[in-house]
């Protein structure tokens, strides 16, 4: 069996802070010029379209390009365009695709639709050289090189990069420049957070919530899927928003629930959910930063809530890695899944 910090899973998370400094480097003229030509052309409204991880960023971009362009953001699903062949109305829409391969047919069927209807095609992608970068009016390469590992990880955390580094360009936000411009200490600093306790509370169990908001529930998302495809575990992602509205009659004695919470508006009704989930006698694990819950998952403090998502799923993707081989599964092998998913 391996060790946890062999796993191509570990290696290619713990790469995160040195992709997120290349693309510092090597994006800025892009996205530079991709500020300049958004702010002179507003969108009337934002649309994402992804797949799988992808689609947790682009449900975190959700909350970044609301909170701070004031645009409103739709999720389209590929399968308008690809099954239905529906006729979209885009014209002056920014059209924001994220891939890791950019190879994914529906994908692609989808970013040509947006085009051809109006609208700015913006491709966040890894491969460089794929058919979702050629096709699109702007490319912003994600730098995070070859990932073997099934299970994206450093992909998806460039992701969110990309996409705060894009929002800080257009909005000229001195502050989320300075967030961002910060990141890779900050990663180098939350890697060596200690989340055991997950990983010895999780070994032996079967279902469990993943639970977050704002900004947090897109890293809620991509938690449950990773403990399905690399540990085996049943794991469904709420909002701490909707969890009470029916979910909640499944959390009594002994079930397990992992919050992710930042320190913003939401950090009260998130603990406030927590503390009742624990009060019924469920398992309660807690990611927060300065958090001093018994099963405590830290975070570094001082650290600004649009940025917190990123340590907090770079620490539980380190996490991950170890409960998968706990649990006696190879977290760079799910079964039945392989790294390219082409979706018609």
């Amino acid at each position: 069996m391996k060790e946890a910090s062999s796993t191509l899973m570990y290696r290619e998370a713990h790469e995160t802070a040195a992709v997120v400094e290349r693309q510092l480097r090597e994006n800025a003229p892009i996205l530079a010029t991709l500020g300049e030509r958004l702010r002179a052309n507003p969108p009337r409204f934002i649309v994402t379209c992804a797949r799988g991880s992808s689609d947790h960023a682009a449900a975190y971009a959700k909350y970044v390009f609301e909170t701070r362009l004031g645009l409103i953001t739709a999720s389209a699903s590929p399968s308008i365009s690809s099954i239905y062949d529906a006729d979209l109305h885009m014209d002056g829409a920014l059209f924001v695709a994220i891939s890791q391969s950019g190879k994914s047919p529906d994908l692609l069927r989808s970013a040509q639709a947006a085009k051809d209807a109006g609208a700015h095609v913006v491709a966040l992608v890894n491969v460089e050289d794929s058919p979702l970068a050629k096709m699109a009016d702007t490319f912003v390469p994600l730098r995070a090189g070859p990932e073997l590992s099934v299970a994206a990880t450093k992909s998806y955390l460039a992701t969110l990069a990309a996409i705060l580094q894009m929002t800080a360009h257009w909005c000229n936000d001195d502050d989320l420049h300075t967030a961002v411009a910060r990141l890779p200490g900050d990663l180098r600093q939350g890697w060596d957070c200690n989340w055991n306790a997950m990983v010895e509370g999780l070994r032996d169990t079967h279902n469990l919530f993943v639970v977050g908001r704002g900004f947090g529930f897109g890293a809620a998302l991509e938690a449950a899927l990773k403990l399905k495809e690399t540990c085996g575990l049943h794991a469904e992602a709420f909002s701490a928003a909707e969890v009470k509205h029916g979910p909640m009659a499944l959390v009594g004695e002994g079930f397990p629930v992992l919050f992710f919470a930042q320190d913003d508006g939401t950090l009260d009704n998130t603990m406030a959910v927590a503390r009742e989930f624990r009060a019924r006698g469920a398992r309660v694990f807690v990611a927060a930063p300065g958090n001093h819950d018994p099963d405590k998952l830290p975070l570094p403090e001082g650290i600004s809530p649009i940025v917190t998502p990123l340590l907090a799923v770079q620490s539980f993707y380190r996490a991950a890695s170890a409960l998968a081989l706990a649990r006696g599964y190879d977290p760079d092998v799910p079964p039945h899944l392989r790294k390219v998913t082409e979706t018609m």
